[in-house]
Formats: C-alpha cells, structure tokens, sequence
C-alpha cells in the first residue's frame, strides 16, 4: 500500500482539492470503503473517515478497508480526530478539531509526510493555525448543518473572507455547503469545500459527486 509521500504534499500545496468528501455511515447507509469507492467514481480525490458512533476495533477495521480502496483508486484518504487509528492503518493523514490532540502532537505521531488539518471557528482560531504543523485550515460551520447537531455557532460567508485574509495556508469551508451555494463559498475564499450531506443525501452518490467537482470546475 503506498504511502503518503512528499510530492504528494507538494502537489496538495499547488492544488488542493475543491471538493473535500466527508464519509458518514449512518447517513449513507454504506461502508466507509463503498462511500469511497463511489465518491472515487466521481472525481473525488481527497476524502476524510468521520465515525463518531462506531467502537474503535470497527472503525479500525472499516479504515483499514477504505484507505486499501482509497490508495487503489488515487484518492487522498485522511482519518477525523483518531490519530491512532490514522497511523496504525497507514491513512494519509488527519484532521483534528479544537478538542482533539493538538496539531503539533498529532505532527510528532504521524511524521513529517502525513497531512495533518485542522477545525477553526472564527478568525482568532484561524490566525493561531497558521503557527501549528498542519497543511490546511478549515472555517465553518458556514451554513446550518444537521451532521453536527452540537455545532459551533454559524459564521456565514462573510467570516469565510475575513478568515481568508489571516490564513495563509490552503482554507477548507464546513458545514452546510449544497451544490448550489459552494460556488458562492469558492468565490468567498475558500481553496475547498468539504461536504457530507449535499453529497451522501444524493439519490446517486457518484453523480452527486461529479455535479460538485464539475461546479467548482474540478476535473
């Protein structure tokens, strides 16, 4: 299984990924590795494991199984919040929130070719990440969400070009973003939109997908 390399970062760096998949089994109804595979058959190329119900053994073992299928088909598989599972399954890298191990400690574990992102929530919060190890900076939530019942409070588009102004790493806007308003949230400044339920809600799931990536011009 191929490793996460530095020409991989590097070309993360020149272009980050306009379309940032976030799996969730439960709205879904899939396996972590089938939601790859179809947000894959998409033109989805950079996702991240999100399971906040599921036991560690399982979750481990879903992601063992969805990094094989993500590496297979050239997509970018990062873990939500579980260092240890990111490391002990050889997924790219992870992202943590406010709560979570500290980016620099997440850095340490997982070396210096991981990715490592991380949750902010207003323009302090942002300003900081640009002084930890990590290779992104995600703002949000930008719209109400549902995914999320205990979210922060929404910071709307316009904390989205405050944020771009103090960020100088690649910004991923969260939360609530649809096919319809992520162009909107591109053109606010943001280098991503990462989306669970304008994607996973989808009757099609790959089509979905494919109308995402053709929308923010992803090829």
């Amino acid at each position: 299984m191929p490793l996460m390399s530095n020409d991989c970062l590097l070309e993360m760096e020149r272009h980050f990924p306009r379309v940032y998949a976030i799996t969730d089994r439960e709205l879904s109804g899939l396996s972590h590795a089938e939601q790859v595979r179809r947000l894959a058959a998409g033109g989805i190329r950079l996702v991240q494991l999100r399971d906040k119900t599921a036991p560690p053994r399982q979750f481990y073992e879903e992601a063992q199984h969805a990094v094989r299928v993500a590496h297979q088909l050239g997509v970018t598989l990062l873990i939500n919040d579980r260092v240890d599972i990111a490391l002990a399954v050889a997924a790219d890298g992870v992202h943590v929130g406010q709560d979570d191990l500290p980016p620099d400690k997440a850095r340490a574990i997982l070396g210096p070719e991981k990715i490592v992102g991380l949750s902010t929530h207003n323009v302090q919060q942002a300003r900081e990440a640009n002084h930890y190890p990590v290779d992104y900076v995600a703002i949000g939530p930008v719209f109400p969400t549902s995914t999320k019942p205990d979210h922060e409070p929404v910071v709307g588009l316009e904390l989205v070009r405050q944020v771009r102004q103090v960020v100088t790493k690649p910004l991923v806007a969260i939360g609530g973003i649809t096919l319809e308003s992520a162009p909107d949230v591109i053109r606010a400044g943001a280098d991503a939109v990462a989306v669970i339920s304008g994607l996973l809600r989808a009757p099609d799931i790959t089509v979905r997908a494919r109308e995402f990536c053709l929308a923010l011009g992803e090829e």
